[in-house]
């Protein structure tokens, strides 16, 4: 999803000019569905806006009341009408393609409102975070500007933790503990580095003195809403819910958010099979790595312990803990310069990518993330964030070390940033489908990020050591399991102990790894099947386009026309191809 917003009194200089930087034309769809269309969804989602840089609606903050929900789904609905009643037979391929991204999204968001009902039960929704860390490190208008951009803002934070604890209903433990963590991230994004930005404005006393009042309500209405969360968990009433999607929900959100055409009991089975094939590849490579690693000691009967006890003497080879943010810093010139040596994909210097530590309230999802500036404000920086290993303790810090060695902490950057998510999400920004780009297919984009690593390790990297494979394979294996745990986890009931088992003793993670992926699938759902359904429809794909182009294919071509259509779902951008070609 995306949002933003401004006050109206600010808005109008900034609005001309993101009118004016903003993507054209917004959809090969015609005027229904141009900028008239989006100026009114970013009103509705005006967080997202400010993450796809549109500014116009910044100072807004959407209270999540009843009555905002019923806004959305009215206007949901009729663009839903709308969009029906434009024949696809007379549109060309990006009209249609356009249409039919549009459609899963304005029909997902419906489901998420009336079906899924998320906003009952997952107090994380909530959190006003996100839009107010943008609004005041994204220099898109001059501080003073975005400062009171901000103070427009501030007024409506207590309404809206107001109507956050009156949504819930039955929050599920899990997702309660996060919004705890997360909204301690709230409070620093409004503490002092926001103070110091005040003192060192131009803003006037009164307006200072207005900061003053709304700071200290909104602070107090954020900590209103974490002390009300433990009230809950402390009674019980958080665990209402159980955390476990089930089966037709399950089923449903896998439609919408993989677009893939299958389903996900289909994809459950597909995972299960490869996951035998990597075993099968990665035995092979063990049987030719032990004499070398454990000359003098016999090799296991199991398949299992031979790989497993191999991996993990690898993996002693890793940075220490003090040292993991900087050589990922580090690493980052080296890829580009691999990139461009081996002419894989086109890189553009003018589109700045900072490592950061993850931001307090985006920490508790994954250890590592990228954090891209939408189409709108597509100069801006791109930040790669690592969460800090210090926090981890030592025996954890060292787990998570293990589990990013010497081999697989690379393939880490390959997949974060450099040729994966990065690169993609900035050619997306590029795409002349406005459509495409705003509401991404989570598997596309994961995909592009998982057929990275593969596309680096097919150019040599690494030497084409057995090692460098077998880490490879263990990391794509990874990529594997994250399907049948979480289809495991949420439609098959699997216990905790059974995903330690399969993370842990089949798949070869750390303890480390196999703590936080539990975590993860307790909070989240489906997202963890992006991974193979994205990279297996992108391999799939570039396969068939090989034989079919033979002596012609050229592997940088492909790359560049794939990713020149946005984030769209890969069926989409393979209809695409089929039009305009190689």
């Amino acid at each position: 999803m995306l949002a933003a917003a401004l006050c109206a009194a600010a808005a109008a200089p900034a609005a001309e000019a993101d009118a004016a930087a903003a993507p054209s034309p917004p959809s090969g769809l015609g005027p229904a569905f141009g900028t008239a269309f989006l100026d009114g969804y970013w009103r509705l989602h005006p967080d997202a806006a400010i993450a796809a840089g549109y500014y116009a609606v910044a100072a807004e903050l959407e209270i999540p009341d009843a009555a905002s929900r019923a806004r959305l789904l009215q206007f949901l609905q009729a663009a839903r009408m709308r969009l029906a009643a434009i024949p696809a037979a007379g549109l060309d391929a990006a009209g249609r393609t356009d249409r039919a991204v549009l459609d899963t999204q304005l029909a997902s968001e419906t489901w998420n409102l009336t079906k899924k009902r998320s906003w009952e039960w997952d107090p994380s929704l909530y959190n006003v975070a996100g839009g107010f860390y943008l609004l005041l490190n994204t220099p898109y208008a001059p501080l003073d500007d975005r400062l009171r951009t901000v103070l427009a803002r501030l007024d409506k934070v207590p309404a809206y933790y107001a109507a956050a604890q009156a949504n819930l209903r039955k929050p599920t433990r899990e997702h309660t503990r996060l919004a705890i963590e997360q909204n301690a991230g709230a409070l620093d994004v409004l503490g002092a580095s926001l103070e110091q930005q005040i003192g060192h404005s131009g803003l006037s006393a009164e307006e200072r003195g207005l900061f003053t009042q709304r700071l200290a309500a909104a602070r107090a209405a954020i900590s209103g809403y974490i002390d009300a969360l433990k009230a809950r968990e402390a009674s019980g009433a958080a665990g209402a819910r159980s955390f476990r999607l089930g089966r037709e929900l399950y089923e449903q959100q896998f439609a919408f958010d993989i677009a893939t055409g299958g389903t996900a009991e289909a994809l459950y089975h597909r995972a299960l099979a490869e996951k035998e094939n990597l075993l099968a590849k990665m035995d092979v490579l063990a049987d030719e790595l032990w004499p070398k690693v454990f000359p003098d000691a016999p090799r296991p009967a199991s398949r299992y312990q031979k790989i497993g006890t191999l991996i993990a003497k690898l993996s002693e080879q890793h940075v220490a803990p003090g040292e993991f943010f900087a050589t990922v810093e580090r690493d980052l010139p080296a890829f580009e310069k691999w990139i461009a040596d081996h002419d894989l994909v086109e890189l553009d210097a003018t589109r700045p990518l900072q490592v950061r530590l993850t931001p307090v309230y985006e920490r508790g999802i994954s250890g590592a993330s990228l954090d891209p500036p939408g189409p709108y404000d597509a100069t801006a920086t791109s930040y790669f964030n690592v969460d800090p290993i210090e926090e981890r303790g030592p025996e954890r810090a060292e787990s998570f070390l293990r589990e990013y060695n010497r081999w697989i902490l690379p393939v880490l950057v390959m997949h974060e940033a450099l040729p994966g998510h990065y690169v993609q999400l900035l050619h997306a920004n590029k795409s002349p489908s406005l459509i495409k780009s705003l509401f991404g297919n989570g598997a596309m984009i994961e995909g592009w990020a998982v057929y990275s690593e593969r596309m680096m390790m097919e150019s040599g990297y690494g030497d084409d050591t057995a090692e460098q494979w077998l880490m490879y394979y263990k990391f794509n294996l990874r990529t594997v399991c994250n399907t049948i745990l979480d289809y495991g986890v949420h439609v098959q009931g699997m216990s905790e102990a059974a995903a330690r088992h399969l993370l842990v003793d089949e798949a070869f993670q750390t303890p480390e790894q196999a703590r936080e992926k539990w975590h993860r699938v307790t909070v989240t759902s489906v997202q963890l099947t992006s991974y193979f359904a994205g990279y297996s429809a992108i391999y799939e794909l570039r396969e068939r386009l090989k034989r079919q182009y033979g002596p012609r294919f050229s592997l940088k071509r492909f790359h560049e026309r794939f990713l020149a259509y946005g984030s769209a779902p890969v069926g989409v951008i393979e209809q695409m191809l089929g039009q305009d070609g190689l």
